[in-house]
């Protein structure tokens, strides 16, 4: 098991404000280039609200960019060299562009450099017109909080670089090469980032963002932006500082025959969006499951199961019917504690709290608030989405929390954000 005791939300600077990070980025960038930028890149962090670990088997997330960004700032040099500076933590680093290699003990500037091998890799961009490099980043919230912002830096550097050296890359082209980087220089096998990519890229304010898995390609069937048009409410982040377990490894049910067996269970239906369901006859479902082993088959349940909370989400958001939405919220939540066991007690009382500010004998077929894990490997942050006026009762529990079990929350109210912007 691996634990960490670090605050992964946490960041007095954090203020939400887009134009006050670029000022702030721009002034760290003169102070430690001795010029300002020639191009900065601001996208925003995302957090997934439902559906996230369905991408495999072709189903649905639905993602919200939030109001706490990333910068990159970009200006050249006179020589062959990269250099990186990182605003929160201080940290430099520097290599020869004939250098430009994958090394651990670079971190974070392995993800700027994946995205320029990416570019290089599907010349896009020319080495012979590739020269020295500075690089500032900023982040209003800490890489490990799985909250997108390695992907956010990924689209910052891209959209910065397509800018710098006029390269005029259509978005499918940036996507690519980010890809290629994540592949060939990140050696990143079995994941999926395109709910992040286009969260990143193409996000809207009081918005949210359904990306369709079955179809990964840009184009009008691939995505969708739905308003998130729910007055009175406001949606916080919440980080319980559960010391982080490993949970199970995901990739272990990406299986072709797994993938084969859910494809069997599949109905064409066009009334819904992407076209089909999944078959609900509990029956035929574990026909076809039954071969399986339990935590296996379990698992695959939950998938089934999550495909219909987005499902109902999503026709909650058209709508605009808040309890509808709130209850596939919920109900992913318990998918998510007893079909795949990653949740926790801790976070699990949270949100049970959160459903009891407002009492009410039909809260469970009307409710007032919503809440999910969410973030890195499910680990130990949740979102709560609740009336405005509940949001002193709210914090009063996460203060009974910490005397309960001892851990000292981070709470942050979001809003969602634009995606990337650039500033010259």
């Amino acid at each position: 098991m691996i634990f960490s005791n670090n605050p992964i939300l946490e960041n007095k600077n954090t203020s939400g404000n887009r134009n006050e990070q670029i000022e702030q980025i721009k002034i760290f960038h003169c102070n430690e280039f001795g010029k300002n930028p020639e191009v900065i890149a601001t996208a925003p962090c995302r957090f997934h609200l439902i559906g996230e670990h369905t991408w495999y088997f072709g189903g649905k997330t639905i993602s919200m960019a939030i109001n706490r960004f990333v910068s990159v700032a970009v200006s050249h040099r006179n020589d062959d060299n990269l250099y990186f500076c990182f605003q929160q933590s201080g940290e430099k680093k520097h290599i020869a562009l004939s250098a430009m290699r994958f090394r651990k003990e670079d971190k974070w500037a392995n993800t700027i450099k994946s995205v320029l091998h990416g570019l290089l890799s599907n010349k896009l961009l020319e080495i012979e017109k590739l020269s020295g490099l500075d690089f500032s980043v900023s982040s209003e919230l800490q890489q490990s909080a799985g909250m997108g912002v390695t992907t956010a830096m990924k689209i910052c550097v891209a959209s910065a670089l397509n800018e710098l050296f006029e390269l005029e890359c259509s978005d499918s082209e940036l996507f690519d090469a980010i890809d290629k980087g994540n592949e060939e220089f990140l050696k990143e096998i079995d994941e999926n980032h395109f709910a992040e990519h286009v969260s990143a890229m193409f996000s809207k304010q009081n918005s949210v963002l359904l990306t369709n898995h079955f179809n990964k390609n840009l184009s009008q069937d691939s995505f969708s932006v739905l308003d998130f048009n729910f007055p009175g409410k406001t949606v916080l982040l919440v980080d319980a500082k559960v010391p982080r377990l490993s949970v199970w490894n995901e990739t272990s049910i990406m299986k072709t025959e797994y993938l084969d067996l859910l494809s069997s269970l599949k109905i064409i239906k066009s009334s819904v969006y992407g076209g089909w369901i999944y078959n609900d006859d509990r029956g035929e479902i574990n026909d076809a499951l039954e071969s399986l082993r339990e935590t296996d088959r379990q698992h695959l349940y939950g998938i089934i199961d999550e495909h219909k909370c987005v499902l109902d989400a999503y026709d909650a958001l058209l709508k605009k019917n808040f309890a509808q939405f709130a209850k596939a919220v919920n109900r992913s939540h318990e998918n998510m504690r007893d079909s795949y066991d990653i949740s926790c007690p801790e976070i699990d009382w949270i949100l049970k709290r959160l459903v009891e500010i407002n009492p009410n004998p039909d809260k469970e077929h009307n409710p007032v608030g919503c809440g999910r894990i969410t973030g890195q490997g499910f680990g130990r942050s949740l979102f709560a989405i609740l009336d405005n006026e509940n949001i002193d009762k709210f914090k009063e529990k996460l203060a009974e929390y910490t005397k309960i079990f001892g851990f000292k929350t981070a709470c942050y109210e979001v809003q969602p954000a634009d995606g990337v912007k650039i500033t010259k």
